[in-house]
């Protein structure tokens, strides 16, 4: 057997989501991973190459044995987060998404020119949503080089895994003077360097953070910046993320501005690939939908932001049957939480909102949209799966050659009220419970690539 010298293991339940709608439970496994991070054995802890594993770890100090009521969860992947957005988050709720933003954001946003302020909140930031379990984080920061180079470093020292992207805006006709960038040379120009800077943490961070071209939304660019930001993205292959028909004065932006969907318009300007991260697309058509699939670019569905900017409710449904990867953001602030577990439980419920309808006054036939509704394995998918196949990463599966991206959830806290010990359920029931009930406070241990980043104590015994 070959040397368990630098591997580390995990012995215990796991589930994790390998297909859309189904669940997949190992009530007594060994996972193991190297020194790097990368899932070298995943079997039932019960066949014999797995026990003769297990033997030499526990000799070697280097296995963990999970308790009765614990379960392994592959690490969550939040695809849309608007890092600087962080104080602001629970409040500014009140106005329109472009009176919103005038008023309350991008003033706020302006801020990170302080590089004290910025290195404050993301310090903050980082550490919160490391310990609701996200693992992954695609952020966008500012335009300002020095603040989204600082978030970009605490993710790397924290041991976040993170998609981090400086601001591209520099429309004056619809960003103020004190918050743009001088004119596109100006900003393509700055985000090259970024690419550039963020090139040589990844290098130090075995590849845990890396950069992402943002363009803020299309009216926030002029078309030079759109043009040059798509040439940056075919010389670099970069990932890009931007906002998409969020809501009807985005998408009614787009469409008379461009005569196109902003889907289309994106991928005219060279900013749609297999590596761009759309955020909402709550207005997106059928054809859309077909581009967003053939490029096999990714969408990140923000059900909590949704309500208070859209207007809309984004059919979920019918972009998972059409074979588009649907991972979960929390667009903090927007969104109202960090909680990536939160934000499952509300793409449930909106999605039953959108099947059932809202209006009593209409005959149910009329009310709402048949088929439209999601189940929490599907959210959960969304969460973990979907999220690295947006991403085209190795995570949010427990399988060999992947990285070691995982929570520890206790079941034993209050997650399951007056449930005895050993009846929380298996399988589908277990996603059932994890997804509706569960909080932070179940989440006991985090890994990002087989490093413990969060460790809440009294989550298993190592033995």
């Amino acid at each position: 057997m070959a040397s368990v010298s630098g591997l580390q293991g995990v012995r215990g339940a796991f589930v994790h989501a390998p297909l859309l709608g189904e669940v997949d439970f190992h009530p007594d496994a060994l996972i193991a991973f190297d020194e790097t991070g990368q899932i070298r054995h995943v079997d039932d802890a019960r066949a014999e190459d797995s026990i003769q594993l297990a033997s030499r770890l526990a000799e070697a100090g280097s296995l963990l044995t999970l308790d009765e009521g614990q379960v392994l969860l592959p690490g969550l992947i939040d695809l849309h987060v608007h890092a600087p957005q962080f104080p602001q988050m629970g409040t500014c709720l009140d106005l329109p998404l472009e009176d919103w933003l005038m008023k309350y954001t991008f003033p706020l946003e302006a801020r990170y020119s302080d590089i004290a302020f910025a290195q404050h909140v993301y310090d903050l930031l980082v550490r919160e949503l490391l310990a609701q379990g996200t693992t992954t984080a695609v952020y966008f920061a500012t335009i300002h080089q020095d603040a989204s180079l600082a978030l970009a470093r605490r993710c790397m020292e924290l041991g976040q895994r993170a998609f981090v992207g400086k601001l591209s805006m520099d429309n004056p006709e619809t960003c103020p003077d004190f918050y743009r960038e001088a004119g596109a040379s100006a900003g393509i120009a700055s985000a090259r360097a970024f690419i550039h800077a963020v090139g040589e943490l990844t290098a130090a961070s075995n590849g845990l953070v890396k950069p992402v071209i943002t363009p803020r939304f299309l009216p926030s660019c002029t078309d030079d910046l759109l043009s040059g930001l798509g040439e940056l993205t075919g010389v670099h292959g970069c990932h890009v993320q931007t906002h998409c028909s969020e809501s009807d004065w985005e998408h009614g932006y787009g469409l008379q501005r461009f005569g196109a969907t902003d889907t289309l318009t994106l991928e005219r300007f060279g900013l749609l690939t297999d590596r761009t991260i759309l955020a909402h697309c709550n207005f997106i058509d059928d054809e859309d939908i077909g581009r967003i699939r053939s490029v096999g670019a990714g969408v990140a569905h923000c059900p909590l932001s949704n309500i208070y900017f859209s207007h809309a409710v984004f059919a979920s449904r019918r972009a998972l049957e059409a074979g588009v990867d649907v991972g979960l953001g929390s667009d903090i602030a927007g969104g109202s939480s960090p909680s990536l577990i939160e934000n499952m439980r509300m793409a449930i419920h909106v999605s039953r909102l959108l099947e059932d309808g809202v209006d009593h006054r209409l005959a149910k036939a009329e009310r709402g949209r048949e088929g439209a509704r999601i189940s929490s394995r599907e959210a959960f998918w969304m969460a973990t799966t979907a999220g690295g196949r947006a991403l085209s990463e190795p995570i949010g599966l427990f399988r060999e050659g992947y990285r070691f991206d995982a929570i520890l959830m206790d079941a034993r806290r209050p997650v399951f009220p007056g449930m005895p010990a050993g009846e929380r359920g298996q399988g589908i029931e277990l996603i059932d419970r994890l997804v509706y009930a569960s909080h932070a406070q179940n989440i006991r241990k985090v890994w990002v690539d087989g490093r413990i980043v969060v460790d809440k104590g009294l989550a298993a015994t190592a033995r």
